[in-house]
């Protein structure tokens, strides 16, 4: 079998291989060689074809490398796994990129391509739709879109919205006021948020009304304007809730409409407003649809076998 010595430049092993060596494998089972690390150099084994793509991306690295770039926690491996399912041609393709946010809590980076063409889109587009299974970032990033847009004072206001449905569960009587019974409701777009930003200062800007967390139904009468508006889980609004959330647009604003097509939680026989405009509004311009899969997924690894299984039943 056909193999290669490739040599990897200065600080390239430290990098690119962990002390547990979950790259080398992770490399091997996706470019179909065997791997043989020595200090800075690397024994490839495979056929012709695979040592050719193999080197490549190495090449690549060695680049960007060179260049000064600094490789985060596990940007590599989602890097070589677009790149193996040819989501990516290269490392140039993936990394670098500019962060969506960078705050003094976190920064938030795409880690896929189609999370990067999702942020692209909200860049260009003033409507947005995400579409795509759990997990996929959807609404992180739009979160940290919104936050990004507030700090450099391109909004003046982020308004997130929700619609209050049960999945698949009767809760009968909240106790507590209006808003104590929908804060269940509402919890991960808090939880979104405090993820980006220090609570006390979420919490300021939730008070002076710069930060707007409400049900989808408090959005009937009213003119967004000068907003960042994000609905979530929007495959639980009717159609009239969606049409009368897209024509709350006001001027300078911006609308990220994300949801998961197959966790419908409306009784049955009642038409998702999410399933409808995607029908309706696929062919107006200046609306973007953005679409993900299970290989965007960036929560624990289990999320990704259990969308891909769910999948594969529905298709008997």
């Amino acid at each position: 079998m056909p193999q290669k010595k490739i040599v990897l430049p200065e600080r390239g092993a430290e990098t690119l291989f962990d002390l547990q060596d979950e790259n080398i494998h992770l490399l091997e089972s996706l470019f179909h060689v065997k791997i043989n690390a020595r200090g800075g150099e690397l024994l490839v084994q495979g056929e012709e074809e695979s040592i050719a793509a193999f080197e490549a991306l190495i090449q690549d690295f060695s680049t960007l490398l060179g260049q000064g770039h600094e490789f985060q926690n596990g940007e590599l491996k989602d890097a070589f796994q677009q790149i193996a399912e040819g989501e990516a041609k290269g490392l140039h393709d993936f990394l670098p990129r500019k962060p969506v946010l960078v705050t003094a809590v976190r920064q938030v980076t795409a880690r896929s391509m189609n999370q990067l063409r999702y942020v692209q889109a909200m860049e260009k587009f003033d409507m947005v739709f995400g579409i795509g299974p759990a997990g996929t970032g959807k609404t992180y990033l739009a979160m940290a879109m919104a936050v990004a847009y507030l700090l450099k004072k391109a909004v003046s206001r982020i308004i997130l919205a929700r619609p209050a449905v049960e999945a698949g569960e009767k809760l009968g009587f909240l106790p507590g006021d209006l808003q104590e019974k929908v804060n269940p409701y509402l919890r991960p777009l808090y939880d979104a948020l405090f993820h980006m930003v220090e609570e006390q200062k979420v919490e300021k800007l939730i008070e002076r009304g710069v930060i707007e967390i409400a049900p989808l139904a408090f959005m009937r009468g009213r003119t967004l304007s000068d907003s960042f508006i994000i609905l979530d889980e929007a495959q639980n609004c009717t159609s009239e809730q969606m049409k009368m959330f897209l024509t709350r647009m006001g001027l300078n604003s911006k609308v990220v409409v994300t949801g998961d097509v197959t966790q419908i939680d409306l009784p049955r026989g009642q038409i998702s407003g999410l399933v409808e405009a995607r029908e309706v509004l696929s062919p107006v311009p200046d609306i973007s649809f953005c679409y993900f899969n299970e290989r965007d997924v960036v929560r624990h690894r289990l999320v990704k076998k259990i969308i891909q299984a769910y999948d594969t039943r529905r298709d008997f």
